[in-house]
């Protein structure tokens, strides 16, 4: 009788489960839950942490920033502990898209820095240290989170060499492409100067 289960069902399930997982839009969640108003009106109408501090409210950016990234972490964990390193690194990337085209919310959601973290920190913490050093430390410098992000994403793959880390390099690299997809106009904005810093109004 064959198994019920198969390795690629499996394999399917977990990329359900990153999926829905990273479909959760916690900044919509958390800024309703502390009446901040619903954060698709404010600001950019992004649903990411950097939205969530233009309200003013920095523990439920904070709040947002560390759920975002726990959702793609759980997704690479849990897919790891059920069927090893290939399902943790699909269940991830699944998530990663669920943040960025969430079925709760029309497909319409984030651009992803938070999950990305999160995921690269579960796949190998090292390399997410490294990479979040990255981002902190543009910034802090650089005042302005788009640029931070871009930076960050950019490094990531450069980070997996030390580390030996290259088996790791396609979803990095697909994660990578999606972030810049997803700063288009801050990218436009940025060539123009016109790109607004850490804590201004704006997109």
């Amino acid at each position: 009788m064959p198994e019920l289960v198969t390795p690629l069902l499996t394999m399917l399930l977990l990329a359900g489960f990153g999926y829905l997982l990273g479909s959760v839009p916690f900044g919509v969640i958390v800024t309703r839950a502390m009446g901040l108003g619903d954060l698709r009106a404010i600001g950019s109408g992004n649903i990411g942490a950097t939205n969530v501090l233009r309200t003013g409210n920095r523990g439920a950016a904070a709040a947002t920033l560390i759920l975002d990234g726990a959702k793609g972490a759980l997704a690479v964990l849990v897919a790891r502990w059920v069927a090893g390193e290939d399902a943790a690194q699909l269940a991830g990337l699944a998530a990663f898209v669920g943040h960025l085209f969430p079925v709760w919310l029309g497909f319409r959601g984030g651009k992803g820095v938070a999950t990305f973290l999160g995921v690269l920190l579960a796949l190998v913490w090292p390399v997410g240290l490294a990479v979040c050093a990255t981002w902190a430390l543009v910034a802090v410098v650089g005042r302005i989170s788009s640029l931070a992000a871009l930076v960050a994403a950019a490094s990531s793959s450069l980070w997996l060499l030390p580390f030996g880390a290259e088996r790791n390099l396609a979803v990095v690299l697909a994660m990578t492409l999606l972030v810049y997809v997803r700063h288009r106009a801050n990218i436009a904005r940025l060539k123009t100067g016109a790109e607004p810093r850490i804590g201004a109004s704006g997109t």
